[in-house]
């Protein structure tokens, strides 16, 4: 296809306010590679970078999670071809962010959409793939090796592991990894309707978060040493964690810390420090991090090999599957990116994905 010179990018530009603006057209470098960009999906992070400006520069392109076909590579690229349909996770400049019709990214960050998957499923996996690995390994000390040895078995196998908010993206992720590697103790929280779901991922426990002695039934089931929160949420998920996890036990919360929640007339407020969230006390030995992902590619080995290998062959191997999708509709790019940031404020979607077309193929 021919490239143009320049593209339509949908980039917030003061808080609460979203742009259609034009940008050039990068040309890649030796590593990289050019995406047309044909399906993007929504995140929490595009609705707190939107609402509270939160690590924004203006104007500040939206969107890491791309699935589109490649029409420009750089020399010294080995892994795809022009042509290809690719999904990746991509942040690191805005060059590469995924709420514009072209893209270029290094080729470490996509990998080749397995046979028999479409784009609109594919674009579930990349960012919330990648943060179960980093959170699994760098603030869990988890083992994920790849390829699985045979018989592989895990040092923590018959540790209790709390996944709250698992039928979040990250969540269903986060299972169905932790079953693959072995991990045979997962409680996972989340609304009644997707225990169904969650328990044929993997989960051991499926708890509801809406009950009133929540803390008490997780105590039941034994001592908590690990905790994924994928929602960080101060009172609705950080609160009722710390009330039962003991000295010993690993917690990993998906930053930035709501400590409340955007609305369509209500400003929201973040934290990033959670060792020290306002009416949270840890008691003392529970190691808490926050969850830094667009830091994942400080691993080599991940670099190198978990979007363009084993993403893909968890997918295509059916390992993981994808998320369901919620498509949004509307007749330009800027009416679907402003109908899935509202969609993001109201928590429209529950158990799947804001999915959108970016450009028209």
């Amino acid at each position: 296809m021919p490239i143009p010179t320049s593209h339509t990018a949908i980039a917030t530009t003061s808080l609460r306010t979203l742009s259609a603006i034009t940008v050039p057209t990068p040309i890649p470098s030796a590593t990289e590679i050019l995406i047309h960009v044909l399906w993007t999906a929504s995140t929490p992070l595009d609705l707190h970078q939107n609402d509270s400006g939160l690590l924004v520069k203006y104007p500040h392109i939206l969107g890491d999670g791309i699935a589109g076909t490649v029409v420009s590579i750089g020399e010294n690229v080995q892994r795809v071809e022009v042509g290809d349909t690719v999904f990746g996770f991509s942040w690191l400049k805005q060059e590469g962010k995924a709420h514009q019709e072209f893209a270029v990214v290094e080729e470490w960050m996509v990998g080749v959409i397995p046979e028999g998957f479409s784009m609109q499923q594919a674009v579930t996996l990349p960012n919330n793939f990648v943060t179960v690995f980093h959170t699994l390994t760098a603030d869990l000390g988890f083992e994920t090796p790849w390829p699985k040895p045979e018989n592989f078995v895990p040092q923590n196998e018959q540790d209790l592991i709390l996944v709250w908010g698992g039928a979040s993206s990250v969540g269903q992720y986060a299972i169905q990894i932790l079953r693959y590697y072995g991990y045979g103790k997962i409680i996972a929280v989340a609304s009644a309707r997707h225990h169904e779901i969650l328990r044929s991922y993997g989960a051991t426990y499926t708890l509801d978060y809406n009950d009133t002695d929540i803390e008490a039934q997780i105590q039941t089931l034994g001592e908590v040493k690990f905790v994924m929160d994928c929602i960080g949420s101060a009172t609705g998920s950080v609160l009722p964690i710390s009330k039962v996890v003991k000295a010993g036990a690993k917690v990993a919360i998906l930053l930035p810390v709501i400590v409340r929640d955007s609305g369509e007339d209500v400003q929201p407020v973040y934290g990033m420090d959670v060792e020290n969230v306002d009416g949270v006390s840890w008691e003392e030995g529970v190691e808490v991090r926050g969850v830094r992902t667009h830091f994942y590619h400080h691993n080599e080995f991940f670099k190198e090999h978990l979007q363009p290998d084993i993403m893909p062959a968890m997918l295509k191997e059916g390992i993981v599957e994808p998320n369901k999708q919620k498509i949004i509709e509307g007749s330009t790019l800027l009416e679907r990116a402003e109908k899935a940031m509202g969609a993001l404020r109201r928590k429209e979607a529950r158990g799947e994905r804001l999915v959108w077309r970016v450009a028209d193929e």
